[in-house]
Protein backbone atom coordinates (compact mmCIF):
# COMPACT_ATOMS: atom_id res chain seq x y z
CA UNK A 1 0.00 0.00 0.00
CA UNK A 2 1.28 3.61 -0.96
CA UNK A 3 0.67 6.21 1.16
CA UNK A 4 -0.13 9.76 -0.31
CA UNK A 5 0.39 8.56 -3.98
CA UNK A 6 -0.90 12.47 -5.07
CA UNK A 7 2.19 13.71 -3.05
CA UNK A 8 4.48 11.17 -4.58
CA UNK A 9 3.58 11.14 -7.52
CA UNK A 10 3.61 15.54 -7.39
CA UNK A 11 7.02 15.98 -5.82
CA UNK A 12 8.64 13.72 -7.97
CA UNK A 13 7.79 15.12 -10.55
CA UNK A 14 8.34 18.35 -9.51
CA UNK A 15 11.84 17.41 -8.93
CA UNK A 16 12.04 16.59 -12.30
CA UNK A 17 10.65 19.78 -13.76
CA UNK A 18 13.34 21.25 -11.00
CA UNK A 19 15.88 19.47 -12.53
CA UNK A 20 14.52 20.51 -16.47
CA UNK A 21 14.83 24.16 -15.78
CA UNK A 22 18.14 24.01 -14.27
CA UNK A 23 19.20 22.59 -17.23
CA UNK A 24 17.90 25.18 -19.44
CA UNK A 25 19.26 27.50 -17.25
CA UNK A 26 22.28 26.44 -17.32
CA UNK A 27 22.50 25.94 -21.23
CA UNK A 28 21.77 29.29 -21.67
CA UNK A 29 24.37 30.17 -19.01
CA UNK A 30 27.29 28.74 -20.98
CA UNK A 31 26.15 29.72 -24.42
CA UNK A 32 26.29 33.32 -22.52
CA UNK A 33 29.24 32.43 -21.38
CA UNK A 34 28.20 33.83 -18.02
CA UNK A 35 28.98 32.06 -14.55
CA UNK A 36 27.51 34.31 -11.75
CA UNK A 37 24.81 36.63 -12.54
CA UNK A 38 22.85 37.04 -15.67
CA UNK A 39 25.51 39.25 -17.58
CA UNK A 40 22.35 41.18 -18.45
CA UNK A 41 21.83 38.68 -21.14
CA UNK A 42 17.79 38.82 -21.79
CA UNK A 43 17.70 35.46 -22.30
CA UNK A 44 19.40 34.26 -18.73
CA UNK A 45 17.33 36.53 -16.98
CA UNK A 46 14.39 34.96 -18.47
CA UNK A 47 15.97 31.54 -17.59
CA UNK A 48 16.63 32.31 -14.18
CA UNK A 49 13.44 34.18 -12.97
CA UNK A 50 11.34 31.00 -14.51
CA UNK A 51 13.97 28.72 -12.34
CA UNK A 52 13.21 31.09 -9.53
CA UNK A 53 9.66 31.38 -9.83
CA UNK A 54 9.06 27.55 -9.64
CA UNK A 55 11.38 27.04 -6.50
CA UNK A 56 9.17 30.13 -5.02
CA UNK A 57 5.77 28.10 -5.67
CA UNK A 58 5.90 24.60 -6.17
CA UNK A 59 7.48 23.76 -2.71
CA UNK A 60 3.66 25.62 -1.03
CA UNK A 61 1.66 23.77 -3.75
CA UNK A 62 3.21 20.27 -2.97
CA UNK A 63 2.61 20.99 1.29
CA UNK A 64 -0.93 21.98 0.51
CA UNK A 65 -1.35 19.00 -1.82
CA UNK A 66 0.43 16.41 1.02
CA UNK A 67 -1.71 17.91 4.03
CA UNK A 68 -4.81 17.71 1.96
CA UNK A 69 -4.03 14.25 1.03
CA UNK A 70 -3.25 13.33 4.33
CA UNK A 71 -6.29 15.24 6.02
CA UNK A 72 -8.93 13.99 3.38
CA UNK A 73 -7.30 11.01 1.71
CA UNK A 74 -7.05 10.70 -1.90
CA UNK A 75 -9.70 11.52 -4.24
CA UNK A 76 -9.56 12.35 -8.27
CA UNK A 77 -10.42 16.68 -7.57
CA UNK A 78 -6.71 16.37 -5.98
CA UNK A 79 -5.28 14.33 -8.83
CA UNK A 80 -6.79 16.86 -11.10
CA UNK A 81 -5.02 20.13 -9.35
CA UNK A 82 -1.57 17.93 -9.04
CA UNK A 83 -1.68 17.84 -12.78
CA UNK A 84 -2.78 21.06 -13.59
CA UNK A 85 -0.15 22.75 -11.57
CA UNK A 86 2.48 20.35 -13.32
CA UNK A 87 1.30 21.40 -16.61
CA UNK A 88 1.38 25.25 -15.31
CA UNK A 89 4.66 24.79 -14.32
CA UNK A 90 5.68 23.45 -17.57
CA UNK A 91 4.03 26.19 -19.86
CA UNK A 92 5.21 29.16 -17.73
CA UNK A 93 8.64 28.86 -18.49
CA UNK A 94 8.13 27.90 -21.67
CA UNK A 95 6.03 31.16 -21.93
CA UNK A 96 8.42 33.26 -20.51
CA UNK A 97 10.77 32.15 -23.94
CA UNK A 98 8.21 33.12 -25.84
CA UNK A 99 5.24 30.67 -26.21
CA UNK A 100 2.05 32.29 -26.48
CA UNK A 101 0.00 32.64 -23.31
CA UNK A 102 2.13 30.12 -21.93
CA UNK A 103 3.37 32.91 -19.23
CA UNK A 104 0.14 33.84 -18.70
CA UNK A 105 -1.91 30.59 -18.17
CA UNK A 106 1.18 28.57 -16.14
CA UNK A 107 0.69 31.81 -13.97
CA UNK A 108 -3.25 32.10 -13.51
CA UNK A 109 -3.43 28.16 -13.01
CA UNK A 110 -0.69 28.01 -10.40
CA UNK A 111 -2.01 31.23 -8.53
CA UNK A 112 -5.79 29.74 -8.53
CA UNK A 113 -4.04 26.77 -6.97
CA UNK A 114 -2.05 28.35 -4.57
CA UNK A 115 -5.11 29.77 -3.30
CA UNK A 116 -8.10 27.25 -3.68
CA UNK A 117 -5.68 24.74 -1.91
CA UNK A 118 -4.90 27.56 0.67
CA UNK A 119 -8.93 28.08 1.00
CA UNK A 120 -9.45 24.18 1.54
CA UNK A 121 -6.53 23.82 3.89
CA UNK A 122 -8.09 26.32 6.46
CA UNK A 123 -11.32 24.91 6.29
CA UNK A 124 -10.36 21.45 6.71
CA UNK A 125 -10.42 21.51 10.73
CA UNK A 126 -13.31 24.38 10.54
CA UNK A 127 -15.33 21.87 8.99
CA UNK A 128 -14.15 18.63 10.73
CA UNK A 129 -16.98 17.18 13.04
CA UNK A 130 -15.31 16.88 16.06
CA UNK A 131 -15.66 13.41 17.84
CA UNK A 132 -15.73 12.45 21.33
CA UNK A 133 -13.20 9.98 21.93
CA UNK A 134 -9.61 10.73 19.87
CA UNK A 135 -8.71 9.45 16.24
CA UNK A 136 -6.41 6.37 15.78
CA UNK A 137 -3.61 6.37 13.01
CA UNK A 138 -2.87 2.83 11.66
CA UNK A 139 0.84 2.68 10.69
CA UNK A 140 1.57 0.34 8.15
CA UNK A 141 5.19 -1.35 8.57
CA UNK A 142 7.16 -1.07 5.39
CA UNK A 143 7.66 -4.19 3.97
CA UNK A 144 11.52 -4.75 3.13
Amino acid sequence: MILLPITLTTAGATALIAFWLALRTGNVRRAAKVSIGDGGDSALICRMRAQANFVEYAPFVVILIALIEFSSGTSIWLWVASVAFLVARILHPLGMDGMRYGRTIGTAVTFLLLVGLGLYAISLPLIAKHESKPTVIETVPVAG
